[in-house]
C-alpha cells in the first residue's frame, strides 16, 4: 500500500477512536451524576490502578504497553475533570474556607516588617499602607510570621522575590509552615546607594557593609574599588552600623530611605549593576480573607514521587483555562529528592473555573494549601 492508502486507514481508525471517546465521556457523565447523588469521591486511585493494569495486559509488546498506559492515564484524567466540572455546576464542590471582602481592614492596623528603620521592607510597607498604621520591626522573617500568627501584628510585609537575585527561599518555606495567608503584594524598584557619614567622600572609603545580595547586585561597581566587603543581615542594619560608628572610612550599600533614617549622605546613587532591579513584597495576615477584586492566587502542593505526577497536577490549570504565571519548587524536609511545588496563577477564589481546578488538585495532590488570593 502507498502512503495515501495508509493515511486513509489511519483516518478511519481515528474517527472510530473519537466516536468511542465521546461514548466513554457520556458514560462518565452518568458516573458523575451517580457520584453527585451519593456523595462519592471523584478520584479513586485504587480503581484507576486496576484499570491501567488491565488495559496494559491487553497489549502485544512493551512499547504498546507503555503507550496504552499513557493514553489511558490521559483519558481517565479527562474523565475526572469532566466530573469535577459537573460537580461545580451542581454546587457540590463545597465552599472554600476564605471570605471575600471589599477592602482590607488596614486603618490603625499593626504591621510588622523584618529589618530595621530605613529598610526596603519599611518602604514597601509605607507605599502599600500609607500612614494609617502602627508599625514595628523584628530581626528575622520567622519573627515576623510568628508575630501575625500569635496576634501581636495584623499584617506582615515580607520580600518574596527579586528580579535579579530570584526567590527568597525562606519565605516560601515559612508560608507552608505557618497558617498565614497572602492578601496583597507591593513591587518596589530597587536603587542601591553608597552611603557614608556626613563629610565622607568616596575616596575615604575602605570598608563597605550590606546584605550579601546587595553586594552581589553591586559587583561591577565594587570591582572598581579595593574595599573590604562585609555582609550584614539587612541593608538597614548596615546603614545603622555606619551611622552609629561615625567612621568616614566605612560605607553602606542601601536605599535612599536608609540615608534619611540614619542621617547619612548619599556618596553615589545607582550602584547596583542592573537599572531594572525590583523586589516583590507580599502582605500576609492570619485571616482567611481575600479582596473581591483579587486576580492572583498562590498555592502549594506535593505530588507522589512517580512519573507524570506533576504533569497531571498542572493539567487542571490547562483544562480550566487558567493562566499559570509562576512555578517554584522547594525540597521537602526529611524526604530525600521529593519536592513541594509553589504555583501562582491568575484567578479569583469565587470563580467556578478556579473552584473546579482547586477541587481536582485537592483530591489528587498531597497536602495542597491555598496560600492566598490577592
Amino acid at each position: 500500500m502507498d502512503l495515501l492508502e495508509l493515511r486513509d486507514k489511519i483516518d478511519i481508525i481515528d474517527s472510530q477512536i473519537v466516536s468511542l471517546y465521546e461514548q466513554r465521556m457520556d458514560i462518565c457523565r452518568q458516573v458523575a451524576e451517580y457520584k453527585i447523588s451519593t456523595g462519592k469521591k471523584v478520584f479513586d486511585k485504587q480503581r484507576e490502578a486496576e484499570k491501567l493494569a488491565k488495559v496494559k495486559s491487553l497489549t502485544q509488546n512493551d512499547f504498546n504497553k507503555h503507550g496504552i498506559e499513557e493514553l489511558f492515564e490521559q483519558i481517565m484524567s479527562m474523565s475526572r475533570k469532566l466530573q469535577y466540572r459537573l460537580l461545580a455546576e451542581n454546587g457540590s464542590l463545597g465552599k472554600l474556607p476564605f471570605i471575600g471582602v471589599d477592602e482590607l481592614e488596614a486603618d490603625s492596623a499593626r504591621v510588622v516588617f523584618q529589618g530595621a528603620e530605613g529598610s526596603y521592607s519599611q518602604a514597601a510597607m509605607a507605599k502599600y499602607f500609607g500612614d494609617r498604621i502602627h508599625s514595628f520591626h523584628v530581626d528575622s522573617f520567622r519573627d515576623a510570621m510568628s508575630a501575625i500568627d500569635e496576634g501581636s501584628a495584623d499584617f506582615a510585609v515580607l520580600p518574596i522575590e527579586n528580579s535579579t537575585a530570584g526567590i527568597v527561599n525562606e519565605i516560601y518555606d515559612l508560608l507552608q509552615e505557618y497558617e498565614n495567608y497572602i492578601v496583597g503584594e507591593q513591587i518596589m524598584k530597587i536603587e542601591h546607594c553608597l552611603l557614608g557619614v556626613p563629610g565622607a567622600r568616596v575616596s575615604d572609603i575602605k570598608t563597605v557593609y550590606s546584605h550579601p545580595q546587595s553586594l552581589m547586585q553591586s559587583a561591577k561597581f565594587l570591582s572598581n574599588h579595593d574595599w573590604k566587603q562585609i555582609s550584614m543581615q539587612n541593608n538597614a542594619f548596615a546603614a545603622r552600623k555606619v551611622a552609629e560608628e561615625g567612621d568616614v572610612t566605612q560605607a553602606a550599600i542601601a536605599g535612599e530611605h536608609a540615608a534619611e533614617a540614619y542621617g547619612l549622605e548619599i556618596l553615589q546613587r545607582g550602584v547596583n549593576d542592573s537599572g531594572d532591579n525590583s523586589t516583590r513584597f507580599i502582605i500576609v495576615t492570619n485571616q482567611k480573607v481575600f479582596r473581591k477584586d483579587a486576580n492572583k492566587i498562590s498555592i502549594c502542593f506535593e505530588v507522589p514521587h512517580e512519573s507524570g505526577s506533576l504533569y497531571h497536577m498542572l493539567s487542571h490549570f490547562i483544562y480550566n483555562d487558567l493562566n499559570l504565571t509562576k512555578i517554584e519548587s522547594r525540597p521537602i524536609e526529611d524526604r530525600t529528592w521529593e519536592y513541594r511545588f509553589f504555583v501562582d496563577f491568575e484567578g479569583n477564589l469565587a470563580d467556578s473555573a478556579v473552584k473546579n481546578a482547586l477541587r481536582g488538585l485537592r483530591d489528587e495532590a498531597r497536602n495542597m494549601k491555598i496560600l492566598g488570593n490577592y
